[in-house]
């Protein structure tokens, strides 16, 4: 679960940028909240995201224990060339890890949070 400011924004980005679909979303208004949920399969299939949005809080401090979202790809540049073809930012280029040769690459959504792309047969480590 993530916690975003901007439902419609961070939606956008993970079903146009990232090609997830929204599964889902209700609306709580007792508790001032909404969770929409993110996949690329419907839920039962594998598993989603869940997105947060605190209908009084515009913004999140990402606090140092949250790593990263990691999804495998099948050509982690390809999906770094989708991102930026889409509007979105990518922060580290596809390339072997530091410590590996595991081809891995970094984008941001829209409030921060990083997702890493893991190309597909390169994890040998």
């Amino acid at each position: 679960m993530l916690r975003v400011g901007n439902l419609d924004r961070s939606v956008a980005f993970y079903r146009d940028v990232l090609g997830m679909r929204e599964l889902r979303r209700k609306d709580y208004p007792d508790g001032r909240f909404t969770l929409a949920f993110m996949g690329f399969q419907p839920e039962a299939e594998g598993a989603v995201l869940e997105l947060t949005h605190n209908w009084d809080t515009e913004r999140y401090d990402l606090g140092n224990a949250y790593g990263h979202i990691a999804i495998e790809v099948p050509d982690a540049a390809q999906a770094c060339a989708a991102v930026r073809a889409r509007g979105g930012k990518v922060v580290r280029e596809a390339g072997p890890m530091k410590h590996g040769s595991t081809v891995i690459a970094f984008v941001e959504d829209p409030d921060g949070y990083k997702i890493e792309f893991i190309q597909h047969g390169t994890q040998h480590d």
